[in-house]
């Protein structure tokens, strides 16, 4: 029996039971969810007699196996040549089930198609789009997709021009969820078009079409013209903004632009940039195939019990769903861990006036700016979004005024870390980087470096009020001004749109970077968790903190229900240890990301789920038994994949640190004044197990050297930090070892 013909038989059988009333409507359209059907088939199969099932014909034997879970189709997109291409997945990726989907496909798929020599903005460089098999079901935030290429931002320190570091980036919103819907697990770009150009995708088939009217238009502006163009319903679009198109290196992808509280972005290392330099302005997509699953009963059970274990959580089911990620702005900088002023500090004073109680309206003399309107990805119960809109538009601004966000980290990115604390200009840059489609953190914090090099003396920033060894920092309106400047490569601004590394280098105060393989720092201080260092420095895609978001053990104490035996229990005192070892902890924060990367669910869910809800959903979908073990080597074979591409591009142990300021200069503890303190609780609550004092940070420093040789010990990696002939036997990479 073929899938499409079990797949039948299941929709009957659902429907006689609806017609019987043996199940109500709203179960037969959670089933049929399950099943793969899109929303909109579902409604009308539930409006319609059942039918009985036809008798099969013979049909020869498929050219593919039957798929569950997978769609089983690969998009081959050659822009230079115009053509679109179907394949099969497991002939263009036979060992798929080893590498699952999402992440973990692009990274298997990548290190085929590109070398060493490939320039990251040359045509011979691949773009890859790629859900996972719980993406387009009923899986709760699991709308998720990444995008994998090579970076034209994170490089090695040594090397040429065209040597740049393996990247991913994961986004969620609705997109990912319609790609699947239209019939394809993986997106393989390759090539340059002649001229702008878009790619539509519906039900299986795909066409290249002419973008030359929507090239140097915004993020909004595109989105709305696909969809009027097309002039169909349920299409949804990812594409650049004019940053993209200038090659701004750290230009993102937004999808769902036009739907508010729906918009995302896969925001890091570039991918707006490599899209930019094929000449490709946007995907729009539109499905209404169904994905087979292959246990839909025991997926749904999977569901319901990740729906309760996310609504009965703290984080989850509370904290996010009323501030969103802001709830995190007060907390951190209350235990000392937000960047201020560059790195210069781990507190700002005035946190409170950008902090989600703010927005909410909860601070005396700060006007509320979050509305009633809240968004999520698809099937998602968190609902962690915020819409938000500026209540005094300031002209000078060249104001938007309404938007997404800011999140946490764009609010840190454009806030602490630039001591700004006015949050009507956080909210204009991150509305603007939107729109223009800049990555918030990478902008963020190079416009925070520029800002200690003109403070410095090394770097003229009078195009925006300041010469050299003036202090910009605090003021926001000079920040909106460079975001405009950056995404139209305008004056100083070109200097910045290559992204902090780069920019400091050229000033020749390299160190003034906080940056790890040229990729920015997000809003936590590695002097305080040093755990999240070692993350940061052993990223393969550069400092990152959902590559092993160690946060939610150091300072949630959230384990994400892992306990070996050489990681000891959550207390206060080995969660902030600055000398205890931490590295059993990163190695299962980093490969527990990278497996929920290739099955495509939120990072979010960690607070509430663990490994073992992964493996489960998986398994139900996929009908492949994957147990705990075989779910986190999933991860450990992506993670090891990608630090061989790296090592093959130049990478060496030298490219796994931090920059100076965080290894040697201890966190100056005179910012911890009297008046700061006498603004936050005392101490920071973190239940359920215990407080943490402010003054936690004051004093540290992030033991990078002292950890690397432990960690790459324990990986069964060599004192260089390659991994050993034995681990790549183990996960199968004997074939990918470097010449």
């Amino acid at each position: 029996m073929t899938t499409e013909e079990k797949l039948h038989g299941q929709v009957s059988e659902l429907q006689e039971q609806l017609r019987q009333g043996k199940i109500a409507r709203r179960d037969f359209l959670r089933y049929a969810a399950l099943l793969g059907l899109s929303l909109g088939a579902a409604e009308a199969l539930a409006a319609c007699a059942p039918k009985p099932t036809p008798t099969p014909t013979p049909t020869p034997t498929p050219a593919v196996p039957e798929f569950y879970g997978w769609t089983g189709k690969v998009l081959d997109v050659d822009l230079t040549a115009g053509t679109v291409e179907t394949k099969a997945l497991d002939e263009v990726c036979p060992d798929y089930k080893d590498y699952v989907g999402g992440r973990g496909l692009g990274v298997r798929m990548l290190y085929d198609a590109v070398g060493p020599d490939t320039d990251p903005l040359g045509p011979e460089n691949v773009l890859v789009f790629a859900t996972g098999p719980v993406t387009g079901t009923s899986v709760p935030s699991s709308g998720g997709y990444n995008i994998i290429s090579k970076s034209p931002l994170a490089r090695p320190a040594a090397g040429k021009d065209t040597r740049g570091l393996i990247f991913d980036s994961h986004s969620g919103g609705d997109w990912s969820d319609v790609m699947r819907h239209a019939g394809f697990d993986v997106i393989i770009l390759r090539g340059k078009a002649d001229s702008p150009v878009y790619l539509w995708i519906e039900d299986g088939k795909a066409e290249i079409k002419d973008a030359k009217n929507l090239w140097g238009e915004g993020t909004y502006e595109t989105t709305a013209a696909i969809k009027e163009e097309i002039g169909k319903p349920g299409i949804k679009v990812a594409c650049i903004g004019p940053a993209g198109e200038k090659l701004v290196k750290f230009a993102c992808i937004i999808n769902d632009a036009d739907e508010l509280g729906c918009g995302r972005a896969c925001g890091r290392d570039g991918g707006g940039t490599v899209m930019g330099s094929k000449n490709l302005k946007a995907i729009a997509v539109r499905g209404t195939l169904q994905i087979p699953i292959a246990k839909p009963g025991e997926l749904l059970a999977v569901v319901r019990e990740q729906m309760d274990k996310l609504r009965a959580g703290p984080l989850c089911g509370t904290a996010l769903p009323t501030y969103g990620t802001q709830v995190l702005y007060n907390l951190i900088n209350g235990v000392g861990l937000l960047p201020t002023c560059n790195f210069q500090w781990g507190m700002i004073k005035e946190a409170n006036k950008a902090s989600g109680e703010a927005m909410a309206g909860e601070v005396e003399g700060v006007p509320k700016t979050l509305t009633a309107a809240r968004g999520c990805c698809r099937t998602c119960p968190i609902h962690c979004a915020r819409v938000t809109s500026i209540p005094e538009p300031r002209p000078d601004y060249v104001t938007i005024g309404k938007g997404e966000g800011p999140e946490y980290e764009t609010t840190w990115a454009f806030g602490a870390t630039c001591g700004v604390d006015d949050i009507f200009a956080i909210s204009e840059a991150n509305y603007l980087c939107n729109e223009l489609g800049i990555d918030t953190i990478t902008a963020g914090s190079t416009i925070a470096c520029a800002f200690e090099l003109c403070e410095k003396g090394v770097l003229d920033l009078s195009e925006v009020g300041y010469a050299k060894g003036e202090n910009p920092f605090g003021d926001g309106e000079a920040m909106v001004k460079l975001v405009h400047k950056i995404a139209s490569k305008e004056g100083v601004g070109t200097e910045l749109a290559e992204g902090s590394k780069r920019l400091a280098e050229k000033c020749g105060r390299p160190e003034l970077s906080m940056s790890v393989k040229g990729l920015e720092f997000p809003a936590y201080d590695a002097r305080g968790v040093p755990g999240q260092g070692l993350a940061y420095a052993t990223s393969n895609r550069g400092a990152c903190h959902v590559r092993a978001y160690l946060i939610a053990a150091e300072v949630a104490g959230r384990y994400c229900g892992f306990s070996p035996p050489d990681i000891p229990e959550p207390t206060v005192e080995y969660r902030l240890a600055k000398d205890g070892d931490k590295t059993g902890l990163v190695l299962v924060f980093q490969h527990l990301t990278a497996a929920l990367d290739c099955i495509g669910q939120c990072l979010f869910t960690v607070f509430s789920l663990g490994a073992e809800d992964y493996a489960k959903g998986l398994s139900a979908a996929t009908g492949v038994d994957y147990s705990v073990e075989d779910f986190l080597k999933v991860g450990e074979r992506v993670w090891n994949l990608e630090k061989l591409f790296n090592i093959r591009e130049g990478l060496t142990k030298d490219d796994d640190r931090l920059p100076p300021r965080l290894e040697e200069e201890p966190m100056p503890d005179e910012v911890y004044s009297a008046e700061a303190k006498a603004a936050l609780p005392t101490p920071v609550e973190v239940p359920p197990h215990g407080t943490i004092e402010k003054e936690a940070s004051a004093g540290s420093t992030c033991p990078i050297p002292e950890m690397l040789p432990v960690y790459y010990e324990k990986r069964n990696w060599d004192s260089e930090g390659v991994p050993t002939d034995a681990k790549l036997a183990e996960l199968g990479l004997a074939w990918a070892k470097p010449a």
